[in-house]
């Protein structure tokens, strides 16, 4: 008799890693919390990160086992060329998803926003439908779609393309580059960075980007010092902003 595989539940996370924790309810729907409480199989970048996570769940909803006995299991990191290699054969991925194989639920969570999504979860999540897993996303707070939405930038049309170069020329020429497909396509283009280097990429995009190219920044999504700029590049060079070193932003432009 064949054993009915378990599911993978996509679990999303509070947008305030690294800054003072919000009540997670303000983000994350109950019925969401109540899903997390009962799992006790979980696929995630950090063990300790979860356990604080599973601890603000459970002042929500009570865990179906007491948090030194969930297991916990952290993905491969990834390599010098990105994500980690992921197939169904490969006896790793297939370990770690063992409890699923064996009929349990399991849960894949992010260190913020939605698992998969500018995450290397992506490449766990491939190897479940290999493996004929059912894959069931959960709704929470997504900072990239959050802040497409505050931008009134383009909404129909556009690209997440993640990370700048971190060399002066080839970081400008990139951004030449994305300039020119934003214009050709009428495209919306989404970056990130990290924290402490949001200041040098608002710098690099205001000496790249054509004066009527429209830029917005969101920071701090969620968290009660939230806010959202969107101003023509002439407009934020003429008054810029102050850029937090310790808060995740996203960055988007549209060009003219």
């Amino acid at each position: 008799m064949s054993v009915v595989k378990g599911r993978l539940l996509l679990v999303p996370n509070a947008l305030d890693l690294g800054s003072q924790p919000v009540d997670i309810q303000q983000v994350l729907p109950l019925g969401v919390l109540q899903q997390a409480a009962r799992l006790n199989h979980w696929l995630a970048e950090d063990a300790r990160s979860t356990r604080a996570f599973l601890k603000r769940v459970h002042a929500i909803a009570p865990l179906a086992l007491p948090l030194q006995q969930i297991d916990i299991r952290e993905l491969p990191r990834p390599g010098k060329g990105g994500a980690a290699a992921s197939t169904a054969g490969d006896g790793i991925w297939r370990d770690l998803l063992s409890p699923a194989l064996a009929g349990q639920d399991m849960g894949l969570i992010s260190e913020a926003g939605l698992p998969a999504v500018a995450d290397p979860g992506a490449a766990l999540v491939a190897v479940a439908h290999a493996l004929a897993i059912m894959v069931l996303p959960l709704p929470g707070p997504s900072s990239l779609l959050l802040a497409l939405a505050a931008s009134g930038l383009n909404g129909q049309s556009f690209a997440f393309v993640g990370y700048l170069p971190q060399e002066a020329g080839a970081r400008q020429a990139r951004i030449k580059e994305l300039q020119t497909q934003s214009l050709r396509l009428g495209q919306t283009q989404l970056l990130i960075e990290t924290p402490y280097r949001n200041a040098a990429l608002l710098g690099a995009l205001l000496a790249g980007l054509a004066d009527d190219t429209r830029l917005s920044v969101s920071c701090g999504l969620t968290l009660g010092e939230g806010w959202t700029r969107s101003d023509t590049v002439a407009q934020w060079r003429t008054r810029p902003s102050q850029m937090p070193a310790r808060t995740p932003a996203v960055f988007a432009f549209l060009a003219g």
